[in-house]
């Protein structure tokens, strides 16, 4: 089965970095929520990373949360040193060409800067976007900072 050109692109993304072995899937149910997604793999909700754009003055950034997890504003900013809010849709498609949704860890128009909850840490494997609703790849949390180059920190909301 092929896939759609949107999850095509992301195990393109994967491929050119070496991770060629990360399989995108197309599944038949949605994903767009985190839980969506764990129900759609047989996962916990926190294994499921959630691909958030945020902007501020100086550029975006992307913060790759747990899915069990809401991103905590104040602490996002104290890493970026600046004032932010979240990315209209409009402005995530033209950073990432991926609508919300189906936005993957990878694979993105603009390089962001990235920051990877550290909770993502305790799974064995976790579950990206596929660049589609209906899209998502298995990696581990070694391979995903491996991929995405990102700062760990703690980010989630008390």
């Amino acid at each position: 089965m092929s896939l759609s050109p949107s999850a095509a692109k992301v195990q393109k993304a994967l491929e050119a970095r070496g991770f060629g072995h990360l399989r995108v899937e197309e599944l038949p149910t949605p994903t767009r929520t985190a839980q969506e997604a764990a129900e759609a793999v047989g996962a916990e909700v926190g294994q499921i990373v959630k691909s958030l754009v945020f902007v501020g003055e100086r550029g975006a950034y992307l913060f790759l949360v747990s899915g069990k997890n809401r991103l905590d504003l104040r602490k996002a900013e104290a890493l970026v040193g600046e004032p932010l809010r979240q990315a209209t849709p409009e402005e995530v498609r033209a950073l990432t060409g991926f609508a919300i949704g189906g936005v993957p860890p990878v694979g993105h128009k603009v390089a962001l800067p990235a920051f990877l909850d550290q909770d993502l840490l305790a799974y064995r494997q976790v579950w990206g976007a596929g660049g589609t609703p209906k899209a998502l790849f298995a990696l581990t949390p070694k391979e995903l900072l491996a991929l995405t180059h990102a700062h760990v920190a703690d980010l989630k909301e008390a």
